[in-house]
Formats: structure tokens, C-alpha cells, sequence
């Protein structure tokens, strides 16, 4: 296996080959997906970067590598700093460093494929500034020289059946249909694979922890469908629960199909398409409407029967965690366990109750120093024992075929230190803030993500990273639009108004380098609330997910009546919902884990 130095080696030999001045590798495949298949690492095969979001540029005698805040550790730990420079975002990106660093008069290589119009233009606009050129590329230079890249994943689709997705594809089609004919649109092209699976009911496996299948759509206005999908990933049954009203062709299809769209209005996603797809209908003749993906919003807001299913999947799971925390408060002061060790008996309850499909993402097992990398994967080379008197992070998730799970809680082996305490309160009652905000109908997620950070700011703290994000139905984890995060923190999503339905993670945290991290997340279900005697109508949120918090690391006297009636109440929910699934020892112990404070 050639080292990560020879394959930035190879690259920059085909670039000269390819006459270009440098290359722009995002971290995304053709549908603009935040967690890809192994085909499309292409990130992390050149660079050895493992996070799930990130971008290099590749010039002749230069390479730099683009990563937010969440990865400001990981980055230095996986990437040779001898190759790269480490750029932070958003304070730059890669189209305003190759406007410093791009020679006058380059050819800078980008893939249509992999990078959304928008995206193109700016940084089209960057070079033009340094007299430098954006080329688009046939094929990616990448690919030709990763000689054994995997092949794309050819499982088959399955039926997500209509008493689990609440209602039926042709149904969530003809709404679009109606959509495009009051618009006057003739199409919509869906790219995002987790809106082709909500609005065909089907899932699939080409994307780990994402049960979603790689194919393309264009729903039309007579409420008819064209779904692009490699065919022998499509059987019998998945044919039948799609009908006739869906023409099938094959994936590779899609782009020569654009190309005959003369004449037609066609709706296309600027932030959920990459550029050749417009590319392609405007060079056919296409008139491109820019407007959101009709799914998205339907999507996020939960109906009634989803709601249900994931209250279900919540409740499954939080007997598997509260059974693994039983397990680590055990078994971790004997000494002999580690983070590999640890998520893979979480894997193990989880899957321990029959229905787990998968997990929703890699399990962030932390120990210590680790626990304050914010996205850490252990791995055979980082893997820390779970040591006495240190703290243990663990954010994890299921997927079910009723729903997706995303839950961190922190543990302490042996003793914690007074500050460790102080911190983790003050996560708490941010938790608490977000947990039992009331807010009038229209108010967007950054307008709440202060409630979480004010404990925290109030002792000179804080957090880089958003407060929670959109989480689908048996779909991905991290699901649009929805999000709740600081305005101008590169993440897009704070602006969305919350709606009723809409469900979004609730996880606030603190993290010092080198020793320890902090975050308690929980799942939350926007609602309407009824406030006496308001002028407007209200949301609020009800809390999803169910599993012990760690009383040990309360600083009781530090939380407000209210605070602490939150905690009680909670906990109180948490033994009635898990307490029923477990027996004996596990049972007596959760007793008291939720006995109030």
C-alpha cells in the first residue's frame, strides 16, 4: 500500500499529464453527501484525513487541507504536516486560499460532479481576480491514479413499508406534482439520496450507517417519476412497490437524460446538486428553476406515524445504553477495558434486542484526552484504556427500521475533579435551556443556540460546534434543514424557522485539550406549546431520548429549583419508559440512577 506522500506524489504527476496547475479534492460524492460510500473517500485516501467533512486543494509545490472547527485535533493527528497546511473554516476556504496561493494564469482542475454550482462560481470569481483559470475535469484525476478504489456498493433496495413511513410514495409524489404545476415546472430533480428514499419508500446499504441507495430522480408534473438506479440492485418486490408510475433506467443514464430536457422548467437544488447537473440541462436547452428539493421539508416534519416509530426505536435504545453504562461502571474500575473494547459491547446491547439494522454513525468512544476531540474514531493506533479518575464520552446511535437514534452521555471512572463537576453542570443547564426553551412559531435555530452556550460564556467558555441538527426517520443522522447554530458559523441550517414535527439533537459540550471532553445530547421533538395568556402561537420541545445522565457530576447546588425539578423529572421518565424492559440487578440500579437528586 503506497504511503499518503507517494499518492500526493501520483496526483501531482497527473495533473501535469492532465495539463493542470492544481486540483480541489472535496470530501462529498455526486450527491452532495455529507457521510459517502468507500469509492468516494477520495479525502481521505490522499490525505489520510478520517473526518466527515473537509476539502484540499493540490498545487504543484503546495497542498492545504480545509477542516472546521470539529476537527482542529483530528486533522494534526492524521495529516503529515511536512505535505499539508491545516486552513480553518470558515475563517477561509479553498476558493479564497487558491486566490492567494495560485499562480497567475493556472489551470485549477475541479470535479462537476462533486462540487454544487454555486461553489463554482465563487471560486471561478476567486481565480479570475489572480488572472487563473477553473477547469472542469472529464474524469477525476484522483481515480485514475487510486488503483484499487473500490468499486460503488451494489446492494439492493428494500421496501420501507407504508405502515412505517406513514404515507405513501405516489402520495408524497403527487404533493410535489401539484407543487411543480403551480409553479409552472415541468420537473424536479432529486440528487440528495436521503429525499430519493423518503419519497420512493425504499432504503438501501451504499452508504455506511445511511440506509440509503445510490440513484438520481425527476419527478414530473403529471405526478409520474423517473427513478436512475443500477438495475440489478432493483428486485421483484421493489419493482412491484414502485409501479408503473415510476420508469426505471439505469444510473449512468442520468446525465444523457438531462441532456433532453429541451425547452422544459426544471426545479434543481443549488444546495443539494452538483454543478453538472445544471450544467448539463442549461447546455440541452433547459430552463433551471434554483429552488429547494421538494422533499426537504416534508422530510424533516415528522407525521404522526414516524413520531411514533421513533419513540419506539428511543425506547429500545436507551436500554441498551442504560445496560452499557451499568456495564462500564462495573467492569472500567477493574482496569482491562479500552475505547475499542467499550463501543463494541455497545454495539453488542444494542444489537442484543433483534431490530438494530445498523449503526447511524462510527461510535465516538473517548477516554480522557480523546473525549475532547469533538468527531474522534478510535482506532487501533489511538485506542486508550478507560482510566480511573478520568472521564468517558460516548456519542452513539442505532438505526431501526422505525428510527434513528443519536445519544452522548459522559461518564466518570473513579473520581472526578471539582472542575470536571463545574463544567459538566454547566453543560447540563444549557442542555436544560435548549430542553425546555419556548419560543413563537418562526423562530430559527441560531436564535436558541445562545441558551445553550450562556452557562458556559458566563465562566469564559464555550464549544466549536453547532447545538443540534435535523435527524431523519430511519434515514440519516444528520438530516437539513434544520439546525441549531450560531449564525456565521459555516454551517447551513441556523436560518431554517423549527416547525412542529421537526425532530433535532439537543447537545451542548465543553472540551479541554489534552484532558478531558464533555457533551450530554439528547433527541427533541419540536411541538406546539399552549402558554397562558400568549399573544402568539408557541413552540417548545419534548424530549426523545430516554438514558440515565451522570448524577455523580452534578454540582446540585449550582442548578436553579427549576434546573433541578428538570433533571428529577426527567430521570423519572427514564425509569418509567426503560425501567419495564430491564430485570433484576439492571433494574435496582437504574432505581437509583434515577431516583431524584
Amino acid at each position: 500500500m503506497s504511503s499518503h506522500a507517494d499518492r500526493l506524489k501520483a496526483l501531482r504527476e497527473q495533473l501535469k499529464e492532465d495539463r493542470l496547475d492544481g486540483f480541489v479534492v472535496p470530501l462529498t460524492d455526486e450527491h452532495m453527501s455529507e457521510y459517502v460510500g468507500s469509492y468516494a473517500q477520495r479525502l481521505e485516501w490522499l490525505t489520510g484525513f478520517k473526518g466527515s467533512a473537509g476539502s484540499a486543494v493540490v498545487l504543484p509545490e503546495e497542498a492545504a487541507i480545509f477542516t472546521d472547527g470539529r476537527y482542529t485535533l483530528q486533522v494534526r493527528q492524521q495529516v503529515s504536516p511536512t505535505e499539508w497546511s491545516y486552513e480553518s473554516v470558515p475563517q477561509t476556504s479553498a476558493a479564497e486560499w487558491l486566490r492567494a496561493h495560485a499562480p497567475k494564469g493556472a489551470r485549477i482542475g475541479y470535479d462537476p460532479w462533486l462540487h454544487t454550482a454555486d461553489w463554482v462560481k465563487q471560486a471561478r470569481e476567486q481565480l479570475a481576480a489572480k488572472g487563473a483559470e477553473l477547469v472542469a475535469v472529464g474524469t477525476n484525476p484522483i481515480d485514475k491514479v487510486w488503483a484499487d478504489r473500490p468499486a460503488p456498493s451494489d446492494a439492493r433496495l428494500v421496501v420501507q413499508r407504508d405502515e412505517l413511513a406513514g404515507r405513501s410514495s405516489a402520495d408524497k409524489r403527487q404533493e410535489m406534482a401539484d407543487w411543480l404545476s403551480d409553479n409552472n415546472a415541468d420537473a424536479a430533480v432529486l440528487a440528495a439520496l436521503d429525499s430519493i428514499a423518503w419519497t420512493f419508500n425504499v432504503r438501501g446499504a451504499d452508504v455506511t450507517h445511511t440506509p440509503v441507495a445510490l440513484a438520481y430522480a425527476l419527478v414530473n408534473r403529471d405526478g409520474t417519476a423517473d427513478l436512475f438506479v443500477a438495475g440489478d440492485k432493483v428486485d421483484a418486490q421493489v419493482a412491484q412497490h414502485l409501479g408503473n408510475g415510476v420508469r426505471l433506467h439505469e444510473r449512468d443514464a442520468f446525465e444523457v437524460y438531462l441532456k433532453s430536457m429541451a425547452g422544459k422548467t426544471v426545479a434543481v437544488d443549488p444546495e443539494r446538486s452538483v454543478a453538472a447537473i445544471s450544467q448539463a440541462l442549461e447546455a440541452a436547452g433547459a430552463k433551471v428553476w434554483r429552488v429547494r428539493d421538494p422533499a426537504v421539508l416534508p422530510k424533516a416534519i415528522k407525521n404522526p406515524v414516524e413520531i411514533a416509530g421513533h419513540k419506539s426505536a428511543q425506547a429500545r435504545d436507551g436500554a441498551a445504553i442504560a445496560r452499557f453504562v451499568r456495564w462500564i461502571e462495573t467492569e472500567a474500575p477493574k482496569g482491562g477495558l479500552d475505547e475499542l473494547k467499550a463501543s463494541d459491547r455497545l454495539q453488542a446491547f444494542r444489537a442484543e434486542g433483534g431490530l438494530l439494522k445498523d449503526l447511524s454513525f462510527d461510535t465516538i468512544s473517548g477516554s480522557g484526552p480523546n473525549g475532547a476531540i469533538v468527531h474522534y474514531k478510535a482506532s487501533e493506533e489511538t485506542n486508550r484504556p478507560l482510566e480511573m479518575n478520568s472521564l468517558y464520552l460516548v456519542d452513539s446511535g442505532g438505526q431501526y427500521e422505525d428510527g434513528t437514534t443519536d445519544i452522548t452521555r459522559t461518564l466518570v471512572i473513579g473520581e472526578p475533579t471539582e472542575e470536571m463537576r463545574d463544567r459538566f453542570t454547566r453543560v447540563l443547564q444549557g442542555h436544560i435551556a435548549i430542553a425546555t426553551a419556548l419560543f413563537p412559531k418562526g423562530t430559527r435555530g441560531s436564535q436558541l443556540d445562545s441558551f445553550a452556550r450562556r452557562p458556559l460564556w458566563e465562566a469564559g467558555l464555550d464549544y466549536a460546534h453547532g447545538t443540534g441538527h435535523g435527524v431523519g426517520a430511519f434515514l440519516a443522522v444528520h438530516e437539513g434543514p434544520q439546525r441549531i447554530s450560531p449564525v456565521g458559523s459555516g454551517q447551513s441550517g441556523g436560518d431554517e424557522p423549527l416547525a412542529a414535527g421537526m425532530i433535532l439533537s439537543n447537545e451542548p459540550g465543553y472540551y479541554k485539550a489534552g484532558e478531558y471532553g464533555i457533551r450530554i445530547e439528547n433527541l427533541v421533538l419540536t411541538v406546539e406549546k399552549q402558554v397562558e395568556g400568549a399573544e402568539k402561537e408557541m413552540l417548545g420541545f419534548d424530549t426523545l431520548t430516554f438514558a440515565p445522565i451522570e448524577r455523580r457530576l452534578v454540582v446540585k447546588d449550582m442548578l436553579s429549583p427549576k434546573e433541578l425539578a428538570w433533571l428529577d423529572a426527567y430521570h423519572a421518565q427514564v425509569l418509567e419508559i426503560v425501567g419495564p424492559q430491564l430485570a433484576g440487578e439492571d433494574r435496582a440500579w437504574l432505581e437509583a440512577q434515577c431516583a431524584p437528586l
